[in-house]
């Protein structure tokens, strides 16, 4: 059982350790400085603009506690906790990123239907979050998502809306919910930056999913423009890690890739590279991708969403990435590159503001892709591929670099991913 005040949830098969899931002291500094809180006379308008991010209606929202009164102590709660990303901050924290006084609280759809208003609730008032960190979503693959384009919508965005009024009725100071790429619109520009998320309709074949996550930047506006909530929200760039899917159909591009160079290398048959291999990718590890999630949770104070990606410098074409699998999982066997207008990938070449990250991280935002030293005193981080001796691909703890791991390396027995590939993602 996973426990906590009030909070009784069944343990996954194969879940972290009790203190690993929900973390706890018994005071410390909160997370952030407590907000402050301007008391309107009954009846008084809001004002967009005139308050400052985390000011609101007494009693509700982000602008409910004052710094004259006593806080209750930093409870973050963290829905979609199995996923790629969930774990991979449940793996950060637990490695030592928790600070004093918080409690960090990671919960699955086994924990609650997030589609459901009643259940919604009753999570939120069991947990009482100060901060909430939403990576919960339906996702599905490319044509999952060609066939089922109301479901996606639907779904997500009971899910979105249960999550984020919530989170305001409970009084939770702030929220950092996960977009994903695929809300630019299908025709634009590039780079792409924050800006450009409602210029034109997203893809035609994911609109269903796509809008929906639209919708949670124009809830996030709308909470702070009435309530003065610091609700925000971060599009992070193409994902790779611990956990991730390696559904060949529904999987993203490089545990895909990882997969399909494994069952070629198993058969003896040629590997097929879908696409001409000339798109350019920026790809993000998870563990960077989790500090990132705390920077924002812990410094970001705008409603405005953010792009975590690495620079315009350290793309990866398709083909590149191809073929450092290949090379890590020592494949000699022939490579097609097949062009099939069926596949499709969510928008890449972004621009993330390294201006503002890169003088603010307490780690490296420019990626390398040569050799060096990994964060953590040289140690690693291997994105293990939970396929049976499939060695795969190393970054340091930098964002979003590939590292090449030797050909006679494999997951092993203690392979976090082993038997188990959560299809949940942000």
């Amino acid at each position: 059982m996973l426990r906590g005040p009030g909070l009784h949830f069944p343990a996954a098969p194969g879940a972290p350790s009790e203190d690993s899931i929900y973390q706890r002291t018994a005071a410390g500094r909160p997370l952030v400085p407590p907000p402050p809180r301007s008391r309107r006379v009954a009846g008084e308008s809001a004002r967009a603009g005139s308050r400052s991010p985390g000011q609101g209606k007494v009693g509700k929202g982000a602008g409910a506690a004052s710094m004259g009164e006593p806080q209750r102590s930093t409870r973050i709660l963290v829905t979609g906790g199995s996923g790629l990303v969930g774990r991979a901050i449940q793996k950060v924290v637990a490695d030592g990123a928790r600070l004093p006084g918080e409690d960090w609280v990671f919960v699955s759809s086994k924990d609650a239907d997030l589609t459901n208003a009643a259940q919604t609730r009753a999570l939120f008032e069991k947990v009482q979050p100060t901060h909430v960190i939403h990576l919960a979503a339906m996702v599905g693959g490319l044509f999952r998502n060609m066939k089922y384009n109301l479901d996606f919508w639907r779904k997500n965005v009971h899910i979105n809306d249960n999550v984020l009024h919530s989170a305001f009725e409970v009084g939770a100071r702030k929220v950092v919910s996960c977009l994903s790429t695929c809300i630019f619109p299908d025709k634009t520009t590039y780079p792409i930056d924050e800006t450009m998320i409602h210029d034109g309709p997203p893809h035609s074949s994911n609109f269903g999913y796509s809008y929906a996550k639209r919708m949670i930047d124009v809830q996030n506006r709308a909470y702070f423009q009435q309530h003065g909530c610091t609700f925000t929200a971060v599009i992070p760039t193409n994902v790779f890690g611990p956990h991730d899917n390696f559904n060949i159909e529904d999987g993203h591009v490089l545990p895909g890739l990882i997969h399909k160079v494994h069952l070629a290398k198993s058969r003896g048959s040629a590997l097929t590279v879908w696409g001409t291999g000339r798109p350019r990718r920026q790809f993000i590890y998870s563990l960077d991708l989790a500090r990132l999630f705390l920077w924002v949770l812990r410094e970001y104070d705008q409603v405005e969403p953010i792009i975590l990606s690495v620079g315009e410098e350290d793309e990866v074409s398709i083909r590149e990435a191809a073929e450092a699998v290949v090379e890590a999982m020592d494949f000699h066997g022939e490579v097609i590159v097949s062009f099939s207008s069926r596949r499709r990938q969510c928008r890449s070449h972004l621009v993330a503001p390294t201006w503002q990250l890169g003088r603010r991280l307490p780690l490296s935002w420019r990626a390398s892709k040569g050799q060096g030293q990994a964060g953590g005193g040289g140690r690693v981080h291997p994105v293990c591929c939970g396929l049976d001796r499939a060695p795969s691909l190393i970054p340091p703890s930098q964002m979003g670099s590939l590292r090449r791991r030797p050909a006679t390396a494999s997951c092993g027995p203690t392979c976090l991913t082993s038997g188990s590939h959560p299809s949940s993602r942000p």
